[in-house]
């Protein structure tokens, strides 16, 4: 009978210790930390219901804040008692994932940047009978502005909800420090600028093959801005992503495009203008190794011969053959149409 009593009476001593773990591990309102889905880390779900609850009752909160030469200092509430109970617990959790270095919200850049130097930042938080109010400092200017960028972020939340929440926001920078885009011409000089985004999304992966559709017409004396976008596809792949990648383009030229390759006189006799303007720019495509098809079927029944096309441009049968025989042979459709 000794044995039986002695294991209840160890396994009630167990059940007492883990049920104090975890009671130790819990914040306000009685609720542990838990774990996101999908690899999002301690307490993503929990979190992301405070938010979502406070942005929808965002009308019902009020919040000042004052800077500080090292800061800021925030009184956040509200007269529901129901919101301003979430109101601190969700500065209870912020505080908590501050000080263990737990990010949140990592795809707006501001969010990012403040948990990036989440060690330089203290906060002291004091309960008011309607809400919280909060004293965030840093003793680095930088991480400051960070600070004071984020209240003002957190007043946006508070101002107009969810709509706010929607939004990327900026890492604050000084006026010298803002700058213009850098446009870069990596392979093609005169057409197709692009931006050089290193650490961007979808970064552009070697051996891609893009067939182009462009059925789309421009001005007779300009060049057709379709022809330049395809310059930038070529720009992009070599320049604008972290490091360059290889890449095969095929254009098929038809519908109101068809004309846009006749050579300087065809061209000049049909539209009564001094030259071609598209050809400067299909001429780089092509010597950047570009495929540049014309529909047979187009060129003909709008008037033009096939010697009547520029000489690196290949008459094809039809469109039709030509954007289904590449993208059997793996090109990815690309449609620049009406």
């Amino acid at each position: 009978m000794k044995t039986p009593l002695l294991r209840n009476g160890m396994l009630v001593i167990l059940i007492c210790v883990l049920a104090g773990s975890a009671l130790a591990q819990r914040g306000p309102g009685g609720r542990g930390p838990g774990r996101g889905k999908g690899g999002h880390g301690q307490g993503h779900d929990r979190d992301h219901v405070d938010f979502r609850y406070l942005l929808t009752n965002h009308q019902k909160i009020k919040r000042n804040v004052r800077e500080l030469p090292n800061g800021v200092q925030t009184l956040t509430e509200s007269d529901d008692p129901q919101v301003a109970a979430k109101i601190r617990e969700h500065v209870y959790w912020m505080k908590e994932r501050i000080e263990k270095k737990q990010p949140i919200r990592m795809r707006d850049p501001l969010f990012a940047e403040i948990f990036k130097h989440a060690a330089q930042i203290k906060m002291v938080t004091e309960n008011t009978p309607n809400g919280v109010r909060v004293v965030e400092t840093s003793e680095d200017p930088y991480v400051v502005k960070l600070i004071q960028e984020h209240a003002k972020t957190v007043s946006q939340f508070v101002k107009r909800g969810f709509p706010e929440a929607m939004k990327n926001h900026p890492v604050p920078t000084t006026q010298k420090e803002a700058k213009k885009p850098e446009y870069i011409h990596p392979n093609i000089q005169q057409y197709g600028k692009v931006v050089q985004l290193p650490n961007a999304a979808q970064q552009p992966r070697a051996e891609s093959k893009l067939c182009v559709d462009l059925t789309r017409g421009g001005a007779a004396d300009q060049l057709n801005p379709s022809i330049e976008k395809i310059a930038r596809y070529v720009n992009i792949y070599e320049g604008a992503g972290k490091s360059p990648a290889s890449v095969q383009i095929a254009v098929v030229l038809h519908g109101d495009a068809t004309l846009c390759a006749l050579n300087d006189d065809a061209y000049a006799k049909r539209f009564k203008t001094e030259n071609n303007p598209n050809l400067d720019c299909l001429h780089e495509l092509h010597e950047a190794g570009v495929s540049i098809y014309v529909c047979g079927q187009s060129l003909i029944g709008k008037g033009s011969q096939p010697e009547d096309v520029v000489v690196f441009a290949d008459v094809a049968v039809s469109a039709l053959t030509s954007l289904v025989n590449l993208q059997a042979d793996g090109y990815a459709y690309i449609p620049l149409l009406k």
